[in-house]
């Protein structure tokens, strides 16, 4: 239970709620233990009497304390549901700002579809624990130690009965506790597969058209949905089978008042109204027991939901920020190119279209990426010696003692086979991902010695597959930068080649999108990410195989653009890194890279590679069909 405990501290803002429920359930409790002894005294003594006033006042009575513990009930409810409510959109949030902070190896680790279901499934568990505990808490024990006492108070010879049926029930609890529990954290695993076979299925729905594999995904989810409900039944099954023997206990136990109460009865020892009474608390007690083995079940099972909660919530980011992390660029960063930056108006630059704000030197309100100062880094990356593997030491590196420098201003671009390590170096500079050995810098000053949100604002990222959120273009374009203006956010999907088609929806840059942009073609969406990225303004800019969608045409236009975006700057241009299938993307780069094994196999321009790598050269020709001689 020690997740569980853990989770309460969720509860305390709400302790008021949490407090009043359990003090009205008490009140609850004490006016239906009342109820027996009253219908005990319309027996043996307005029955008996032959009294009929008596019968009538303490029936109204009985309806006067049924009324009473009926308003305490539903006070009992509201305030557990308004606790539990709380407290389970407080776990929900927390979980969810948890599962933000942590990092890619975090994510990879714990999986998608196993955190949507502790996101949903498991935090809805451990809520209607809460609402549970809180009603059935002082109900369960209250109701049965005051059954208890009373029933020993009405009827002190058929007491030692007791001793027999509360271990009897006692034992049938403990088994089922002990068989249930392992089950029901074995159905929310089963619960994570499912989850992700659906995820799976429903985010590649194209896929699984295109290949006409329906009847396997179908099947995938048919095999999983099958194991969790076997799972399921069988938990059931195992709390069902209790039942059964609760109730045979509990119906021994009514024979035996029965007939040891009805000799007292006869002997004149005991009344008809004590025997009623004290079956009345008989069952109350033993029922009691049962809604106290329920309460367990129900935190066990929540437990189980409860551990897995925790084990998100006390997961550390692999990369994290050390504790001497810098909170500002130091000014050798380029305080003086910060300073002159040119306007890249109209007036200068036209080709790019961006407004005059987009060039000015901001405060910490203002550009993203800027302190205070304005200073923001130069944009000179090194790799020095890198090694990195995303399983640790368990695995073959995918990057094996890497080097290279890209300086200011340099279009880098990597090339490579599949598996070669291309994103998985590129991953390394914003710090998705740290290194296992070496080291990679921007402007001399270890990426781990800086914050990850200052070298993040300064890094801007554009995927081969890219996300988009529900809601508009312009909403999307702007995710880096909340604050840009519309001008702003249309010059940025100019440079990116979006506008044009931006502007043939019918609500334009106000077009809602669908969930991850289903509603655009892939070219398109590739687009929005990288006007997305051109907003941020970054000093270092990455493009991972972001145009492999978009026709040539449209792809040299957008490289056109950037050539111009990055040399912007003047005295501090933008330093950008191209990973690129198609060998034309690259052609023009400032240094290309050729990755093979996780190494730098070659280095050097389009032309120095062609007379000097046969790795280069091979991928030219095979895409180009052009020899070494033929170009020159």
């Amino acid at each position: 239970m020690k997740s569980g405990k853990k989770l309460l501290r969720f509860l305390k803002p709400y302790w008021y709620w949490a407090l009043l429920a359990p003090l009205l359930m008490m009140g609850e409790v004490g006016l239906d233990l009342v109820q027996p002894r009253l219908i005990e005294r319309i027996v043996d003594v307005g029955l008996a009497q032959n009294d009929l006033s008596i019968v009538l006042n303490t029936g109204f009575l009985m309806i006067g304390v049924a009324l009473a513990a009926a308003v305490a009930g539903v006070g009992c409810t509201v305030f557990a549901v308004l606790a539990s409510e709380a407290f389970g959109a407080d776990v929900r949030s927390t979980l969810f700002r948890k599962v933000q902070s942590l990092s890619f190896a975090n994510v990879d680790a714990l999986e998608t579809g196993s955190l949507v279901t502790r996101l949903t499934n498991d935090v809805d568990q451990v809520q209607n624990a809460v609402a549970t505990l809180l009603r059935i808490m002082v109900r369960g024990p209250v109701m049965m130690i005051g059954s208890l006492v009373m029933a020993i108070l009405t009827g002190p010879e058929l007491a030692p009965l007791f001793l027999v049926l509360m271990p009897l029930v006692a034992i049938v609890v403990g088994v089922i506790i002990h068989k249930a529990f392992p089950l029901f954290k074995q159905v929310q695993g089963k619960v994570d597969g499912l989850n992700t076979v659906m995820q799976e299925s429903l985010m590649g729905v194209r896929v699984v058209k295109a290949f006409v594999r329906g009847e396997h995904e179908e099947v995938r989810f048919a095999d999983a949905n099958d194991e969790l409900m076997a799972l399921a039944i069988k938990a059931a099954r195992t709390v069902a089978l209790g039942w059964p023997l609760l109730m045979l206990i509990l119906q021994v136990g009514i024979a035996a008042v029965l007939w040891f109460g009805g000799v007292r009865v006869v002997e004149g020892s005991m009344q008809l109204g004590q025997i009623i009474a004290f079956i009345n608390y008989l069952l109350r007690t033993l029922m009691s027991m049962v809604m106290v083995t329920m309460l367990i079940m129900h935190i066990s099972r929540a437990e189980a939901s409860a551990q897995r909660i925790d084990e998100v919530l006390e997961s550390e980011p692999v990369v994290k920020n050390r504790p001497a992390a810098l909170k500002t660029f130091p000014t050798t960063f380029g305080a003086a190119a910060a300073t002159s930056r040119p306007s890249v108006g109209p007036g200068n630059g036209s080709a790019l279209g961006l407004s005059d704000e987009l060039s000015k030197p901001a405060g910490r309100d203002g550009q993203v990426g800027h302190n205070g100062d304005g200073v923001r880094p130069l944009g000179r990356v090194t790799f020095e010696n890198v090694t990195f593997g995303y399983d640790g030491d368990d695995h073959q590196p995918v990057l094996n003692g890497l080097s290279f420098a890209a300086e200011p201003g340099q279009t880098v671009a990597i090339l490579g086979a599949t598996g070669a390590g291309k994103s998985s170096l590129i991953h390394l500079i914003p710090r998705f991902y740290d290194v296992q050995e070496g080291r990679v810098t921007l402007d001399g000053v270890d990426v781990r010695d800086l914050d990850k949100e200052l070298l993040r604002r300064n890094v801007a990222v554009a995927l081969q597959e890219p996300l988009l959120f529900s809601g508009t273009i312009r909403d999307n374009i702007r995710y880096g930068r909340p604050d840009a203006s519309d001008v702003e956010v249309e010059a940025a999907a100019r440079m990116a080649r979006a506008h044009d088609f931006i502007v043939e929806f019918p609500e334009g840059y106000d077009t809602i999108l669908g969930q991850r942009g289903v509603n655009l073609s892939g070219g398109q969406k590739q687009r929005l990410a990288i006007a997305r990225a051109l907003l941020v303004d970054p000093a270092v800019l990455i493009l991972d195989d972001s145009t492999s969608s978009v026709d040539v045409e449209t792809e040299a236009e957008i490289q056109a653009e950037l050539a111009e975006f990055v040399k912007a700057r003047g005295e501090q241009p933008r330093t950008t890194f191209i990973v690129a299938q198609r060998i034309s993307t690259v052609l023009t780069a400032d240094k290309i890279l050729v990755l093979d094994g996780g190494a730098v196999a070659a280095e050097g321009t389009h032309s120095e590679l062609l007379s000097s790598s046969d790795i280069y050269r091979e991928i030219y020709d095979s895409q180009l069909g052009e020899g070494v001689m033929d170009h020159g």
